[in-house]
């Protein structure tokens, strides 16, 4: 099935695009999409997991719309083709007065 993950800012950026669509197996998990998304875009590969292998803390990824660490079962959640998936830093700013 084809999935489509939207990037937001500086990972757009270095995507070259801000919408990338992955081909995973019915049955896929959240984790399977995330492979699929840094086999398609290697160059994010450092924007997104540490050194250790785990997600940076300023990246923020979303399962519909909900952080899947929080509402589901993280990288093991099965994702189904409806699903809509987003990867991106937290954004700030505004002014302060």
């Amino acid at each position: 099935m084809t999935m489509e993950w939207r990037l937001f800012a500086n990972l757009a950026e270095t995507a070259g695009e801000k919408r990338v669509e992955v081909d995973i197996e019915p049955g896929a998990t959240f984790g399977d999409a995330v492979d699929a998304l840094l086999a398609e875009h290697p160059e994010l590969h450092d924007e997104v997991f540490d050194e250790d292998g785990d997600l940076h803390d300023h990246v923020r990824v979303l399962l519909n719309d909900s952080d899947p660490f929080v509402t589901r079962e993280g990288f093991d959640t099965v994702i189904e083709e409806e699903d809509t998936l987003a990867l991106f830093p937290p954004v700030s700013g505004g002014k302060v007065q």
